[in-house]
């Protein structure tokens, strides 16, 4: 299996994170990437290269105009203003206030970010951009034949927005490969995101089209992040209407309910007949993750890989969240050597 990766992830480290009312350090932090590098290696799964520069055209499909000149100037426009710490915001557009652009920093931040533990730095934007790139070298690698690749990605991206970060996320990978994928000459592609938080960007950008089937498994979000969608009956609109489809589950969900949940998303991706798979691997569903409640083993990981590659078909897995450190690095590759030995 291919894999794609890139050393400019380590740009973007905020030094704290708004959680629980203390500033922690940031539970989205590059010590990630180490321990999957370190378990590639482990296992000799070594083919590593890096990312072709970034082509801002399906970028640019996916993500407004403004909101992505916002993301690539925010930190010379907060550090003219006199700021000295990392980006966050004060103040966000919330219900019954105009959905009006400020023109001062400030306001721009609390226009843009959906939810305040995601800071930015000095090298968000060339982290964030590099990791698109990842997801888009990936893309073309199985565009152009390859049955699967792996698109290491940090920064994560399935909460980043048409025109919002949050999440942790800033640019959408998984939805630039999709329509990646689409411009390479796909009629349609499946996005399946089994990350335990629901992939609200994702959502958003795909919700009102045809050519994208959406699948997402995740926390139910009356108990989780992102809290205000990832509901069953968002179904999509317009001709989307069935092309977004939601499987919320419960606290304490273990494998008997989370594997029924794939399967039955799988057979509706097989009856969609995409040209291609966009696999957001998110593996916070682990049963130590620190900020999720589902009760994944390490060996559930394996079951499932195996599982999506029984769809055949072309494949992109795109890294998004997983938390516990120690063993993110087990976990996503258990999902890689599944799917290889499926």
């Amino acid at each position: 299996m291919k894999i794609v990766y890139s050393e400019d992830h380590r740009l973007h480290f905020p030094q704290g994170e708004l959680y629980g009312g203390e500033f922690v350090t940031p539970f989205e932090r590059p010590s990630r990437i180490e321990y999957i590098l370190r378990e590639l290696k482990h296992r000799r799964m070594s083919d590593l290269m890096p990312p072709a520069k970034l082509d801002m055209k399906p970028v640019r499909k996916v993500h407004d105009r403004e909101f992505l000149e916002f993301l690539e100037t925010a930190w010379s426009e907060w550090t003219a203003a006199g700021y000295r710490g990392e980006v966050i915001p004060t103040g966000v557009a919330a219900r019954g206030m105009r959905q009006k652009k400020p023109r001062f920093i400030d306001g721009k931040v609390g226009y843009y970010c959906h939810s305040m533990e995601t800071c930015m730095t000095a090298g968000t934007w060339e982290a964030a951009s590099a990791s698109a790139a990842v997801a888009q070298t990936a893309q073309k690698l199985v565009s152009s034949g390859g049955r699967c690749a792996f698109a290491l990605c940090r920064p994560p991206g399935h909460h980043a927005h048409h025109d919002m970060y949050g999440g942790y996320c800033f640019l959408n990978n998984a939805a630039i490969a999709a329509q990646g994928f689409l411009d390479s000459g796909a009629g349609r592609v499946a996005i399946l995101d089994v990350d335990f938080h629901h992939g609200n960007g994702t959502q958003d950008i795909f919700y009102g089209r045809d050519d994208v089937l959406f699948c997402s498994l995740h926390g139910q979000p009356e108990d989780a992040y992102p809290y205000f969608l990832g509901y069953r009956d968002e179904r999509g609109t317009g001709k989307g209407e069935g092309c977004n489809i939601n499987y919320p589950m419960p606290p304490g969900a273990r494998y008997d309910v989370w594997g029924k949940a794939l399967l039955d998303a799988l057979g509706k991706i097989r009856r969609y007949k995409p040209d291609a798979l966009v696999v957001s691997l998110g593996v916070d569903t682990f049963k130590d993750d620190p900020i999720s409640f589902f009760k994944l083993t390490s060996d559930d990981f394996r079951t499932y890989g195996g599982a999506i590659a029984k769809s055949k078909l072309p494949t992109l897995f795109v890294m998004e969240g997983g938390y516990a450190v120690e063993a993110i690095g087990i976990n996503t590759v258990n999902v890689l050597d599944g799917f290889l030995n499926g």
